[in-house]
């Protein structure tokens, strides 16, 4: 077979499947959708959902639910799936946190989920503004759940510890993928610092369910898939999702597979065996996908448990 046969096969293999299309919004839940991000604009809020060309924003936004993404828009790291801009951050905003709680405020949440850019260049990696969103948030809605999704602050503790101070309702931090692959998909990040600082939550916060994420599609086996969940559970790691990874340009890794709705519900049916709490799994599935979900069957799991 030639070359580029094989090239043709391998497009045709390839091609988008029909599961991975995105139904667009219309009628009053557009006008919600564009409320929210006329809110953000107003506010001079960043959303990971806009940056990291989330392809479930028009569902999510249009449900008056959003992920905010702090410290800025610039991260420091250039992972190769993802499309955030990278680069040298310029700004600190402090007033940032207030302005996050308006939101969440106005926009009536009951959770909220706050995340970040890689900020490498900072002492603490942007935990004290981390910390300082969740109390801002609490003040505001004292009956709003916050749940961050943080970096790995270059694997120091005393960062985690003042995020954990805070007391999030759930601590979210992303494998990302299976540790084989992770040198060559994220960057600087590591796959046991990763789950030191799961391992490290958990001690330091037992009360505090943890969380993690990986998207699949990017080279890895069936096997590698079920060892990341075993090494999730070897942490105490309550609730995982997994997503298909979608190209977001042609300069990032390229898609190997696209796995079909089947296999993702055998790979919840995988993770809820583990003992997870809960298995968020499919196609268009994110991180934050859902989120209000996952942190109700955590408490359930934590209330049964007591």
């Amino acid at each position: 077979m030639s070359t580029e046969t094989r090239s043709k096969l391998k497009k045709q293999t390839l091609r988008k499947p029909e599961w991975l299309k995105i139904d667009l919004i219309s009628g009053e839940r557009f006008e919600d959708f564009k409320e929210i991000k006329q809110m953000m604009r107003s506010k001079t809020l960043h959303t990971v959902c806009e940056e990291a060309k989330c392809p479930n924003i028009h569902e999510c936004w249009a449900n008056r639910t959003a992920t905010f993404m702090i410290l800025g828009d610039i991260c420091t790291r250039a992972c190769r799936f993802c499309a955030v801009k990278t680069g040298q951050p310029t700004e600190l905003d402090l007033a940032e946190p207030e302005r996050v709680a308006e939101a969440a405020e106005q926009m009536g949440l009951r959770h909220a989920v706050v995340t970040s850019v890689a900020r490498d260049d900072l002492g603490d990696g942007g935990a004290s503004i981390f910390a300082e969103t969740i109390l801002a948030i609490r003040r505001r809605m004292p009956f709003c759940n916050v749940e961050v999704l943080i970096p790995d602050f270059q694997g120091d503790a005393d960062s985690l510890y003042k995020v954990l101070d805070a007391k999030p309702e759930v601590l979210n931090h992303n494998m990302e993928t299976v540790e084989r692959m992770s040198d060559r998909v994220r960057s600087k990040a590591k796959y046991d610092r990763s789950l030191e600082l799961l391992k490290r939550s958990k001690e330091y916060a037992p009360n505090i369910p943890t969380k993690s994420s990986i998207m699949i599609g990017v080279g890895e086996e069936w096997d590698e898939i079920l060892q990341t969940m075993d090494d999730l559970r070897a942490v105490d790691c309550n609730i995982m999702t997994i997503g298909q990874y979608l190209q977001p340009t042609k300069q990032h890794l390229s898609v190997q597979k696209y796995y079909s709705p089947e296999e993702f519900a055998a790979l919840k049916e995988e993770g809820l065996k583990r003992g997870f709490s809960h298995v968020e799994s499919g196609p268009l599935v994110r991180s934050s996908y859902h989120a209000h979900e996952q942190a109700d069957a955590a408490k359930a799991e934590k209330v049964s448990k007591a």
